[in-house]
């Protein structure tokens, strides 16, 4: 059936409706106004330009929506999915740049009600190869999460990303060279929770790319982040579901924390591309530190999690690596897969394929505590049919060892789950 989910994103529905996918080189540009301002509507969406002074106010967006089934092995377990489909995303995304130096980008998700407010931020980028931001953003952990969930190699992220931090608010100064990176930054809590509550994290990542050629990159990462907590901000937790948003409830969880003193993350990538085919992997650690009671030294738990994917652009390009992001903390990123003219629908092409596939895993127990893990086999193929439409088809055989705090609706015996999602994804 189809989820109420989708109600908060009908204005975001209309706005990818009526946003030109596909359009690749079509473009309808507006004569000259009074003062030499122009609109433009493109594959980028739409465009108002001034030459004097030099302003540009780009709105994009991106709407995609999901639909699935899941089935789990053992009888005694609740429905998987309450919804079979759902808008996963319903973005709108200004973005104002001026002059040469700075950027004001702004993403709102009308599909989250709870956290809508993704990327607010201001960025200064008078410094050589450097750029200075403030405001909401990906805090620089994690090349799996820095990468554009348009371009991801699947319809979600690894279960290992359940040991990423979200977006936060905060100010950062990411630097790079001919094939270095180097990103570091101070946050807060996210703006949708009011900046505090979540105490305040430090959080640095450095990338080097010792083969970076047009057909060939090698790329070589470190990552972390270790943020600082008070008795009174609210509780913390992990939790990671099984390769699709439908779910109804995570199914491994470490339920809420409200002893965390602090939280460490660590993490290393490696990601090599040849032509049209790519291998990445990962592998994060996180390590949780309670407060301290006179005469009770708390434990830390230690958790884990990482992936290995791989993918292969059947009759296309392979992805190109981005140095350096127009704003924030994304430096250092494969990027999605171009569409040439002659291979688009509309041009009498067939559009181009991609297949992927890829093995994760998260361990949320340590020291008698019990998290739950997760582990997970994921094959994908991706059909770009024109530059701005992307149509997934996953499926993922996940095997879950439930912990404590999921044990009132999952048990506590072992269980495996199948889950077959599609994904109609539009972005301009």
């Amino acid at each position: 059936m189809i989820g109420t989910r989708t109600a908060p994103a009908v204005l975001a529905v209309s706005l990818a409706l009526a946003a030109p996918a596909g359009a690749g080189e079509d473009t309808v540009e507006g004569m000259a106004g009074p003062y030499g301002e122009r609109l433009r509507y493109d594959a980028k969406g739409l465009t108002l330009t001034f030459p004097e002074p030099d302003v540009k106010l780009q709105i994009g967006g991106r709407l995609h929506i999901d639909g699935g089934a899941a089935g789990f092995n053992r009888p005694d377990l609740p429905e998987a999915f309450p919804d079979n489909l759902a808008v996963r995303r319903g973005w709108i995304e200004p973005t104002l740049t001026v002059g040469r130096d700075w950027v004001i980008a702004f993403q709102y998700d009308f599909a989250d009600p709870m956290l809508p407010i993704n990327d607010a931020l201001v960025a200064w980028k008078g410094l050589p190869d450097t750029i200075l931001t403030l405001g909401n953003m990906k805090e620089p952990f994690s090349l799996e999460w820095l990468q554009s969930n348009n371009d991801t190699l699947f319809a979600e992220r690894s279960v290992a990303n359940a040991l990423v931090p979200e977006r936060r608010f905060g100010f950062a100064a990411g630097h790079h060279g001919e094939n270095l990176t180097a990103v570091a930054g101070v946050f807060g809590n996210a703006a949708s929770s009011g900046i505090d509550g979540d105490g305040v994290a430090v959080a640095a990542r450095a990338t080097l790319a010792p083969i970076m050629t047009v057909g060939e990159t090698l790329h070589l990462g470190l990552a972390g982040v270790v943020r600082r907590r008070s008795r009174s901000d609210g509780a913390f937790s992990f939790s990671s579901p099984a390769g699709a948003f439908l779910f109804e409830r995570p199914l491994v969880d470490t339920g809420d924390l409200p002893d965390a003193a602090g939280v460490s993350r660590l993490g290393a990538e490696l990601a090599y591309r040849r032509g049209p085919f790519l291998v990445q992997a990962e592998y994060i650690r996180a390590e949780l530190q309670p407060f301290r009671t006179p005469g009770q030294p708390g434990a830390a738990l230690g958790f884990q999690g990482g992936y290995v994917e791989a993918a292969l652009v059947l009759n296309g390009e392979g992805r190109a690596y981005a140095l350096a992001p127009q704003s924030g903390t994304t430096y250092a990123t494969f990027q999605g897969v171009a569409v040439p003219e002659a291979q688009r629908l509309s041009r009498g092409g067939i559009g181009v394929f991609e297949v992927a596939a890829r093995y994760s895993a998260v361990d949320l127990d340590a020291r008698g505590f019990r998290g739950g893990m997760e582990r997970d086999v994921t094959l994908g193929l991706s059909w770009y049919p024109e530059p701005n439409l992307r149509l997934i088809g996953n499926v993922v055989h996940g095997r879950v060892q439930p912990g404590t705090a999921q044990s009132e609706t999952l048990g506590t015996r072992p269980f495996s789950v199948d889950t077959v999602i599609a994904r109609l994804q539009i972005y301009w």
